[in-house]
């Protein structure tokens, strides 16, 4: 393959000539939905402390053991049908999140689909993945004692899975990748991103967030708060992973740049390769719209991708236009001759059809904007996860306990699967 170059500032970015815009296949539906309540909790300790004698939107704190809550990562499981599900760092930021045990659950959807299912998720509590770090590897003082890590540590946000069983972490208070064994055992420090591959000067030459311990202070933060990696993907051959940004960094200009970097499984180091991708366009001058939220390999080169705003189905003050969510599907060898990847949508996550009119009736009170065509109106669509040829599990964070679409009521998780026809086979 020929490598086209395109220096942007001091950044490399490589990708192949473009060769225009592959056409998005036709007609995706949706297939199943199924919810979980928010008020499902595990085994453990009482969670959220932080808030007690709080009672926010109908969630008394604190919790009586740990919640279950909102999804950012899906991946495979141990058995067809089944999935491991993982929640972010808890309720927002370190501060608040120091007694939330930062885990991944086995979790069995019943899909409701056309030809039956109860739209139930079934958790299995009593065997569940526990990040922890037993051999002081981390690098830096955490929470507990007992090495069990918490939302006080880390910021947990997307995953995957090695050839081996392993689990790859992106994160976000790093921004970092990270990984463990399969019984969530921390097996290196964590990676960290030189500051220069995206174009930023940084005291410390990588990559940190206001929440970094590698810093003194906030001003020094090269991304803002919550824009790590929310996305990664890994090559079917497990010997990439591709970290890809949730917003802008703190020093670029333009607002709409995310930057997608590519990591070495064998080398446990970054490539250098570098791509950009452009967001929907920003409300004004400085305020971000859309933010990448997960991202999945259909093979070496094309990636599914999740772009999301934070609306729940209004419009987002003060943007008049209606929200903006969608999957897209980009290919690294095709780079336009502006320097970014281009993007073909395949879904509009706020208006699926629904032919079959599989989210009626309601699974739960409260459920909205069901009926064809579907909207996903939860404010975070944060996992997603290619199951076959056609078809893609989507899954929401629900931010518990959130400000939620119901003024006293906060969000359930919800899972859905979405047809795509000749999803593999994009050219």
């Amino acid at each position: 393959m020929k490598l086209l170059r395109v220096a942007v500032a001091t950044v490399a970015v490589v990708g192949v000539a473009a060769q225009g815009a592959f056409a998005a296949p036709p007609g995706p539906s949706l297939e199943g939905r199924a919810v979980l309540p928010v008020a499902t909790y595990a085994p453990g300790p009482a969670s959220g402390s932080f808030f007690a004698g709080q009672t926010i939107n109908g969630i008394s704190f604190p919790t009586p053991s740990q919640p279950v809550e909102g999804f950012s990562a899906i991946v495979s499981g141990r058995r067809p049908g089944e999935y491991l599900a993982m929640p972010d760092n808890g309720f927002g930021n370190k501060a608040n999140s120091f007694d939330f045990l930062l885990r991944a659950y086995y979790i069995t959807p019943d899909f409701k689909t056309a030809k039956g299912g109860t739209g139930a998720v079934d958790v299995d509590l009593g065997s569940f993945v526990q990040f922890k770090d037993p051999n002081g590897v981390i690098g830096f003082p955490i929470q507990r004692p007992d090495r069990l890590l918490t939302g006080a540590d880390l910021d947990p946000e997307s995953l995957q899975r090695g050839k081996n069983g392993d689990l790859w972490m992106g994160e976000e208070f790093g921004p970092w990748i990270l990984h463990f064994d399969l019984a969530g055992v921390l097996l290196e420090a964590p990676f960290r991103v030189p500051a220069d591959l995206v174009g930023s000067m940084s005291t410390t030459g990588f990559l940190e967030s206001p929440s970094s311990p590698f810093i003194s202070s906030a001003a020094d933060a090269t991304v803002a708060g919550s824009r790590g990696f929310e996305s990664m993907s890994a090559t079917p051959d497990g010997k990439y992973l591709y970290g890809l940004l949730e917003g802008a960094t703190v020093q670029d200009a333009n607002k709409d740049r995310r930057y997608l970097l590519e990591f070495s499984t064998r080398d446990r180091a970054f490539t250098g390769r570098v791509w950009q991708y452009r967001t929907q366009p920003t409300v004004t001058g400085t305020q971000q719209c859309c933010f990448m939220a997960d991202m999945w390999a259909l093979d070496q080169h094309r990636m599914v991708v999740i772009e999301r705003d934070n609306g729940r189905g209004a419009p987002v003050p003060p943007n008049p236009a209606p929200f903006s969510r969608g999957v897209y599907v980009i290919d690294l060898r095709t780079v336009g001759s502006d320097g970014f990847l281009q993007k073909t949508r395949i879904i509009d996550l706020a208006a699926v059809p629904d032919p079959n009119l599989v989210s009626l009736p309601p699974i739960h009170p409260g459920d909205v904007l069901l009926g064809n065509p579907f909207g996903v109106a939860c404010e975070s669509i944060e996992a997603i996860h290619v199951i076959d040829a056609e078809r893609l599990l989507l899954g929401c964070d629900n931010n518990f306990p959130n400000t939620g679409r119901n003024p006293v009521r906060a969000d359930d998780n919800e899972l859905i699967i979405v047809r795509v026809p000749g999803l593999k086979s994009l050219t």
